[in-house]
C-alpha cells in the first residue's frame, strides 16, 4: 500500500476508533466506519494538519469512501 493510504488509516483509526484492518480503499465512512458529520468534520481537520494541505467544506462533504477522499488528497499533495 502507498504511505499515503497508511497514513489516513493511522488518522482515521485514532479519529473513529476503528480498527485499521477495517479500513479499505472501499471503505464507506458512515456505513461501515459509523462516522457522523462531525466525526467526518474532525477526521478532514486531522487529515488537513497531518498532511499540510486545505479541503474545503463542500469538497469533503462529497467523500463517500476512503478511496474518494485518498483521490482528492493525492491532487493536493505534491
Amino acid at each position: 500500500m502507498d504511505e499515503l493510504f497508511e497514513k489516513m488509516k493511522k488518522i482515521i483509526a485514532e479519529k473513529l476508533e476503528v480498527e485499521e484492518e477495517k479500513i479499505t480503499m472501499e471503505s464507506s465512512f458512515r456505513q461501515d466506519l459509523g462516522a457522523d458529520s462531525l466525526d467526518t468534520y474532525e477526521l478532514v481537520y486531522a487529515i488537513e494538519e497531518e498532511l499540510g494541505i486545505s479541503i474545503p467544506d463542500e469538497k469533503a462533504n462529497e467523500f463517500e469512501t476512503v478511496g474518494d477522499a485518498l483521490a482528492f488528497i493525492k491532487t493536493q499533495v505534491k
